[in-house]
């Protein structure tokens, strides 16, 4: 509580006075499938353009986790993020809002090739990765998990939930680290590229993939001192949108460039077109999924209630 309380401080100073006079947007995102306008913006110089003479500082972050750790210390203005970190830090009292959607669906669950895993029921006593503790991959995880009878061992059952960023689940899969992962896209489609087996598609982790699962979100007194430049980045991010659905190998491609760039790894097309029929790309922002998502937050113990989220929803910011 004293770490968290002191990163809301350092929040607080240090985005009051970057907001007063922004030269820079610092904007962070993940390498993800599920994070498409985020690197189609960037791939295609949309933000910088809408930005015009201000300064995009952009930065990749492995999880939520560790990306929500940057927000609070003040260090990023937007972001895109999933809604389990995103509530959980509304909750907490990091000054934020949740400005528009990017993404549903988009992740599942596969086990590696030569284990015996077959459906749900089986991760009993064998380890799982998740991006990170307290993402909403990891949420859902233990969602799933209660479905099942199972418990994760923090919680007393016999499944070892495991931290591994999904663009090295591959390399743990190969060194028999885990047997499992839930991760996002296009991680799922490349494992299975590989030969590792679907367990579990985006329409059996939650709510019949009718989910959120990436959402963009902004720093409250920034957008106070800034709406100008919030409302051409979040027409940018609208654009990138309907420009993932209007031209998908257009925006594969681009993608794809992004994804090199900052893991290392092109991918075959045809993984990212597989990942591709499991996401949707939305600039909507859907309040019941969110709320139940809330829930889901207070079940696996990283929230004592649910909060009213409609405090920390701006959707009137996008139809400016």
């Amino acid at each position: 509580m004293t770490r968290i309380l002191t990163l809301l401080t350092a929040a607080l100073l240090a985005t009051s006075a970057h907001a007063q006079s922004a030269a820079t947007v610092r904007l962070g995102y993940f390498p993800n499938l599920t994070h498409a306008p985020a690197l189609v913006g960037l791939e295609r110089g949309t933000f910088q353009k809408a930005l015009g003479n201000v300064k995009l500082d952009a930065r990749s972050f492995v999880s939520g986790t560790t990306l929500m750790e940057a927000f609070a210390a003040g260090q990023l203005d937007l972001a895109y993020v999933g809604p389990g970190p995103a509530i959980n830090a509304a909750t907490r009292g990091m000054p934020l809002q949740m400005v528009a959607g990017a993404s549903e669906a988009g992740a599942v669950l596969v086990a590696r090739r030569d284990s015996p895993i077959k459906t749900y029921k089986d991760l009993a006593g064998k380890r799982v990765a998740v991006p990170s503790l307290g993402n909403t991959q990891d949420i859902s995880l233990r969602h799933l998990l209660g479905e099942q009878g199972l418990k994760a061992q923090t919680d007393g059952g016999n499944v070892n939930v495991t931290p591994i960023p999904p663009a090295d689940v591959p390399a743990a899969f190969a060194a028999n680290r885990v047997d499992a992962a839930l991760v996002p896209e296009p991680w799922g489609a490349a494992l299975e590229a590989q030969g590792h087996r679907l367990i579990g598609s985006e329409k059996t982790v939650w709510r019949g993939g009718q989910y959120p699962t990436t959402l963009l979100i902004v720093n409250t007194k920034f957008a106070q001192a800034n709406p100008t430049l919030v409302t051409a980045f979040l027409k940018a991010h609208a654009d990138a949108v309907a420009f993932i659905n209007k031209k998908p190998a257009a925006a594969q491609t681009a993608i794809n460039n992004q994804l090199a760039r900052l893991t290392g790894q092109k991918l075959d097309p045809r993984v990212l077109q597989r990942a591709f029929t499991r996401t949707r790309f939305t600039t909507g922002l859907d309040l019941n999924a969110l709320n139940e998502y809330a829930a889901l937050n207070v079940e696996a113990g990283y929230a004592r209630n649910v909060p009213d989220l409609k405090a920390f929803l701006s959707p009137s910011l996008l139809k400016k």
